[in-house]
């Protein structure tokens, strides 16, 4: 069994080591707001691979086989408990004109939207916001910090993938007690949002680790900064 063992460490650390003579270019080309690069890719294509196979398959499968209506019915349930986390960050970053507009929208298409299945709130003017965790410790003065691809949930920065952990709280599956129950509205959630990207697949070009790296950083400056940036994307 020690021979089992100590040839089982050796072929880990052969491969580990591999593995960083692998990553040796990418790190030599690590920027300042990308200091992790050759992990980062080395996630991206893991991600990539796993997207591949399994979320863009349902979710191409799950637009053709959906009406459009049932489509966006569902998008905007879950659009509608988003509003929740929407309300409560605009609440912490002190923009209560915005969270009085979270709130009439919450109430609006809860009621009269069957449960948010109907977007009401933005047919009379409540316009939606898109607020997180994220962005409130963005706004509070906490720098975004380099730039890191997380596993399965991809781009991110390590202030946003903090922000990932109260927000998480805000959502459906948060209150589902039922395991089933909850695992399902996970994969429908995950699945309706990935159909909502795959139009704007066609707008990527070049390298797309760098392209969706950017795109993510231009987006979440964009959203930090309520529109005021120094350079468009």
């Amino acid at each position: 069994m020690r021979k089992i063992g100590a040839s089982w460490i050796q072929q880990l650390g052969l491969l580990l080591a591999c593995t960083g003579v692998l990553l040796l270019p990418a790190l030599v080309q690590a920027s300042e707001e990308d200091p992790w690069l050759g992990y980062n890719r080395f996630m991206f294509r893991i991600n990539d691979t796993v997207d591949a196979y399994t979320l863009k398959p349902l979710a191409k499968g799950y637009q053709a086989v959906t009406p459009q209506f049932v489509e966006d019915g569902v998008h905007n349930v879950f659009r509608n408990i988003g509003d929740v986390g929407n309300l409560a960050n605009n609440l912490l970053q002190g923009k209560l004109h915005d969270a009085g507009v979270d709130g009439g929208r919450l109430i609006f298409n809860t009621t009269f939207g069957l449960l948010g299945f109907f977007d009401v709130g933005t047919a009379m003017g409540l316009q939606r916001s898109d607020e997180d965790f994220g962005q409130t410790l963005g706004v509070w003065g906490m720098g975004s910090g380099p730039y890191v691809v997380l596993p399965l949930l991809g781009p991110s920065t390590v202030r946003d993938a903090f922000g990932k952990v109260p927000d998480s709280m805000l959502t459906a599956t948060a209150f589902i007690d039922h395991v089933p129950t909850r695992n399902v509205v996970h994969v429908v959630n995950a699945v309706d949002f990935r159909a909502s990207l795959l139009s704007a697949e066609r707008l990527i070009s070049g390298d797309k680790y760098i392209f969706i790296r950017n795109a993510y950083l231009q987006n979440r400056e964009f959203k930090v900064r309520d529109g005021e940036v120094e350079d468009d994307f």
